[in-house]
């Protein structure tokens, strides 16, 4: 058997060229390789026979998981199996032809498969080889896996998504591990901009510990005569957030003087607007339970849609909606975000794309995430 990286003449974008290689699973690695995708590279997922085993989480799509279709865009497809040494000989000789590589294996397992970066830096020592871990390569924690939402509940942001006097709460939508995503994407393109100087590959490293820390640089902050339990919540108090209306609940902000006086002109609440005792978030924070009452009763004379209209660009606001409402919402449709994908098992259906523009070097349409295995023969020739 061997294997070659196959040259799509259809990719553009600025790193369009660059061949990956992504041998991880669930969301943080993979939405990470297709982040980069979206930026022009040919990025392989290779899958064991099994599959992901996000292709095996529930879903209200009968024919593949949903969750799959979402990380894994603009990908071609490819099935190895590791454990024989067929397989391994073609995922080594991809090896040596590309730029990156990228798993989420805990840090005893690479050695073990003979893919550790000490290892595969002396086959191509250009390959920017990007893991993916729970708690980093060192530490009591190193060997132990790492899950979004046990991220959230260790690092305290579970503790500080709760609301005041009740339980802790997680924030469900993986944020860990997209923000993951996003360090891996950056951290690769860092990598290979680096490399384009030096000619050397490097080990890139990338953890969820440190996205979930990484989420709340604006709260880690100590200072050396500070206390432990000062109160490290940004949160401004009961008037910025979310209040029933008399259809729906809209979100709203107004933490500046210009914004908390549009509200209460808005609301027919000028009065408010103008009492010292409010002038200030701090002391509306204080003061919200005097607050609240009153401009609820106003907001429940309109439902969550006029007040988004009628507030505009004075309050900052919006209307509670759902993730349905937004592949017609005319914003994202005028950003070009939304695109049509055709899927040999699904068939078509419609997802984001373009997180990012470039002005110059625009990147290709995407194409649906890959059935497993479904690219085998463009590698594999017997």
């Amino acid at each position: 058997m061997t294997s070659s990286i196959p040259v799509s003449p259809m990719k553009s974008g600025p790193l369009c060229g660059i061949k990956i290689l992504d041998l991880s699973a669930y969301i943080a690695g993979p939405y990470g390789c297709s982040l980069l995708a979206d930026q022009g590279a040919e990025v392989i997922k290779i899958e064991p026979p099994a599959g992901d085993n996000l292709r095996n989480y529930p879903s209200t799509l009968t024919s593949e998981s949903r969750a799959f279709l979402g990380v894994n865009r603009s990908k071609l497809g490819l099935v190895l199996d590791l454990k024989t040494e067929e397989d391994k000989s073609v995922l080594m000789d991809l090896i040596k032809e590309a730029d990156v590589l990228v798993h989420n294996f805990r840090p005893n397992v690479p050695p073990r498969l003979g893919i550790s970066y000490e290892q595969l830096e002396k086959v191509n020592p250009r390959l920017i080889y990007c893991a993916i871990t729970g708690f980093g390569e060192t530490g009591p924690l190193k060997d132990k896996a790492g899950f979004d939402q046990v991220l959230q509940a260790m690092t305290g942001m579970s503790f500080l998504q709760g609301k005041q006097e009740g339980p802790p709460e997680i924030l469900y939508g993986s944020v860990v591990d997209y923000y993951a995503s996003s360090l891996i994407s950056s951290g690769v393109a860092s990598a290979l901009y680096e490399r384009e100087k030096s000619g050397k590959g490097q080990y890139v490293g990338v953890s969820l510990m440190g996205a979930a820390l990484t989420m709340q640089s604006a709260r880690m902050i100590w200072a050396n005569d500070e206390p432990k339990n000062i109160g490290r919540d940004m949160r401004s108090g009961g008037i910025t957030g979310i209040h029933p209306t008399k259809e729906g609940y809209i979100y709203l902000s107004a933490n500046t003087p210009h914004f908390w006086k549009s509200l209460c002109e808005k609301v027919g609440l000028s009065d408010l607007s103008r009492d010292e005792r409010f002038d200030s978030v701090r002391k509306r924070s204080i003061a919200q339970a005097e607050i609240l009452p009153a401009l609820r009763k106003a907001l429940a004379q309109k439902s969550a849609m006029e007040w988004e209209a009628i507030f505009g660009e004075e309050v900052p606001c919006s209307a509670i909606r759902q993730i349905e409402d937004m592949f017609d919402f005319p914003q994202v449709l005028a950003a070009d975000m939304v695109a049509t994908f055709e899927h040999p098992i699904v068939g078509q259906y419609r997802g984001f794309k373009n997180p990012i523009q470039f002005s110059r070097t625009p990147s290709s349409e995407p194409f649906a995430a890959p059935t497993l295995g479904q690219h085998n023969a463009l590698f594999i020739k017997k």
